[in-house]
């Protein structure tokens, strides 16, 4: 079963496809491209499901991968290593989740460029896996520097040929992924040095030529030096988490992006930012993460609040739910602040359940805006008069959101506040638990808000005939939904994995 089930090819399986639709030999039909890209990342899914079931934690997959012209990169101590663990293949698994509901829901909401529009779509879920499945330190960059290319046309393309005011949502989404390549490439630039540094010292203190997140010995690497090593990849992955201030490029992103890449962009490739606090601060360098998680604690609390009032003072209806995912990614980095396994189960769970909310929120707002053309909350009203369907999904994807029993986030959010209030690093960390309780009121007024202005009220004549769900719409948020209340009434499927 190994030989049917590797790490290669759960990477190759988008990237070479993402080749093969750049390819001028591949039909330019519209219709069997978006088929046949929803048929790879339905297979994708289905694998990566199929990995997950055979999965074994006394016996998880490796690869190792030689070529021939890599032997000065080993002497290096650089390995094209790769592995899975628990929590590597939970956030697969969510991955390919995720940019299958993106594919099928690129029907309506993508008109122009589809050959490159799949392609780069395909190209950054491999992108990511990576990410998740790199087991050296090198390696992990490459990818993550490889992803900002796929993201950056995805964020800044104009794909949605023919929407009312094209010419200036096309100047606004190329403005939006210019913000996003000077953020992201300024933090990895940081990241670069510290895993430069780490490598090094590694290799004087330790004798250990190797970039390996297993052979990272930070026992006898003065204190100093990890301090400022941890620092250094904590801007580089607090860009993408992201971590105020740090976090402005993510609003204009999310505004001006088609639907299908706000949902991969928040449901995500923001986890690959707590991905690489965890993998690299959290496991490799735990004794500096101990002394700095108390800052972090604090500035996950200003991620909670500050974020919460500036999303209800939002009038477009996406920059709220962007603004709300900010937010709640607070909670994700004041979990692993907890340093314990309650926090570490609750930033996991937070991860899936955060992915799934923001993905079915943002998959409202675009259908919304497909319809009626207005995403302002002060003059769009009455939806739900003509589309009792989406009104349905969105009061439980609300409540989802908010946290209310019986869904995922409830879960999430009463694990990270325990896993705080039981911190032992510090008395700042139990005090941030207290402190994150207003984020429950704070969450229901912004999303309240979201669900009342938006759907009540009168409507406007000129919208009576607007169509309600269609099938593809329906799937999408049905998906969503039935995740949300599978992971809220049975946590165990995930936490079970992680303990």
């Amino acid at each position: 079963m190994n030989m049917i089930l590797s790490i290669p090819i759960l990477i190759l399986i988008p990237c070479v496809i993402s080749l093969i639709l750049l390819s001028p030999l591949f039909t330019s039909n519209e219709v069997t491209i978006r088929r046949f890209a929803k048929s790879v990342c339905a297979f994708h899914f289905a694998y990566t499901i199929l990995m997950l079931i055979f999965f074994d934690s006394a016996n998880p997959y490796t690869a190792n991968i030689s070529f021939w012209g890599a032997d000065w990169v080993q002497a290096l101590g650089i390995k094209f290593s790769f592995k899975i663990d628990e929590i590597s293949m939970i956030l697969c698994a969510l991955t390919s989740f995720v940019f299958l509901i993106a594919s099928i829901s690129s029907k309506f909401n993508i008109r122009k460029n589809h050959k490159f529009y799949y392609s780069m779509l395909l190209l950054l879920e491999a992108a990511i896996i990576g990410i998740f499945t790199s087991s050296d330190m090198f390696l992990f960059f490459l990818f993550w520097e490889l992803e900002m290319i796929p993201a950056y046309f995805l964020i800044g393309g104009s794909f949605n040929y023919g929407a009312k005011n094209y010419d200036e949502e096309r100047e606004r989404a190329k403005k939006s992924a210019i913000k996003f390549i000077l953020f992201t490439f300024s933090g990895s630039m940081f990241m670069l040095l510290g895993i430069l540094l780490l490598h090094h010292y590694n290799f004087i203190i330790n004798g250990v030529l190797s970039s390996c997140f297993t052979d990272i010995n930070d026992s006898a690497i003065p204190m100093s030096i990890q301090l400022f090593i941890a620092s250094c990849l904590l801007i580089g992955f607090g860009v993408k988490l992201p971590i105020i201030p740090l976090h402005t490029w993510l609003p204009d992103a999310h505004t001006n992006a088609s639907t299908p890449v706000s949902m991969v962009l928040a449901g995500v490739l923001l986890k690959t930012g707590a991905y690489g606090i965890y993998r690299f601060n959290y496991e490799t360098l735990p004794q500096s993460f101990q002394i700095i998680a108390p800052i972090l604690a604090i500035l996950a609390i200003i991620n909670i609040i500050y974020t919460a009032f500036v999303c209800y003072a939002q009038t477009d209806i996406k920059r709220i739910v962007a603004y709300s995912s900010i937010s709640n990614m607070g909670l994700i980095l004041l979990s692993l602040c907890a340093f314990n396994k309650i926090g570490l189960a609750a930033s996991v769970f937070h991860m899936i359940a955060h992915g799934l909310v923001t993905c079915g929120l943002f998959m409202i707002t675009g259908i919304v805006y497909l319809r009626f053309k207005d995403r302002n909350i002060n003059t769009l009203q009455g939806v739900a008069m003509v589309m009792p369907r989406l009104f349905g999904f969105a009061v439980l994807i609300v409540l989802a959101s908010i946290g209310v029993p019986m869904f995922a986030p409830f879960i999430s959010e009463i694990l990270t506040i325990i896993s705080a209030m039981n911190s032992e690093l510090s008395f700042v960390i139990r005090i941030s638990a207290l402190l994150s309780l207003p984020l429950l009121i704070l969450s229901s007024c912004y999303m309240l808000k979201f669900l009342h202005k938006g759907f009540y009220g009168e409507l406007k004549e000129e919208y009576l005939k607007v169509n309600d769900l269609s099938v593809h719409e329906f799937v999408v948020l049905a998906s969503i939904l039935g995740g949300l209340l599978v992971f809220g009434l049975f946590p165990n499927s995930i936490l079970s994995m992680i303990s």
